[in-house]
């Protein structure tokens, strides 16, 4: 601070450097008080952030746990279709009953399997085709179901909770025949 000045009036100089050190000490409030009220913003920020982070984290983690059987389910899929190859063409040929039934039990006891954790086939005979769950192959007249119904199921899709492990291949109907 500066010394007080003498002159007639003492008091005025000592008032002075008051009120300078009472404006300097304001200036520096007031920014402390700027800084303080950013600091506090960017904590809220941080925190907000991280609660996000802490519920991002969690929603991945337990969509992991849900989905987790699903390159298994792939793997298993195209031995399923093999067993039911199996069980159609025994059926045609009408041999070797005892074999068919051990292929049916087999298959049975594959798709309990699936089922139990999670996988379930997705239906699609006689049902309009929907490209999120059907994909089709041919599409071909008929007199027996309406345009964009499925009429045959060339391969079963299956899904796993609500995703679609594989889509069902499909012939889908393109109506009457024309002429």
């Amino acid at each position: 601070m500066a010394k007080s000045q003498e002159t007639p009036d003492g008091q005025q100089a000592e008032t002075d450097d008051q009120a300078l050190a009472d404006a300097i000490n304001a200036v520096g409030a007031a920014d402390a008080t700027t800084e303080l009220a950013a600091a506090n913003d960017r904590l809220l920020r941080l925190q907000a952030e991280m609660q996000n982070l802490r519920n991002r984290t969690s929603r991945e983690i337990a969509d992991e746990r849900r989905y987790a059987a699903l390159p298994i389910l792939r793997d298993l899929l195209p031995v399923l279709d093999n067993i039911n190859r199996a069980i159609e063409a025994a059926e045609k040929a009408g041999e070797a009953e005892n074999l068919l039934e051990g292929f049916r039990l087999v298959r049975q006891q594959l798709v309990t399997i699936l089922s139990s954790h999670g996988a379930e086939a997705i239906e699609a005979l006689g049902q309009p085709f929907d490209h999120n769950f059907h994909q089709a192959i041919l599409h071909q007249p008929s007199n027996d179901a309406p345009a964009d119904t499925v009429t045959m199921v060339t391969q079963q899709g299956y899904k796993l909770h609500d995703r679609v492990v594989r889509p069902s291949q499909v012939i889908v109907s393109s109506g009457p025949a024309q002429g």
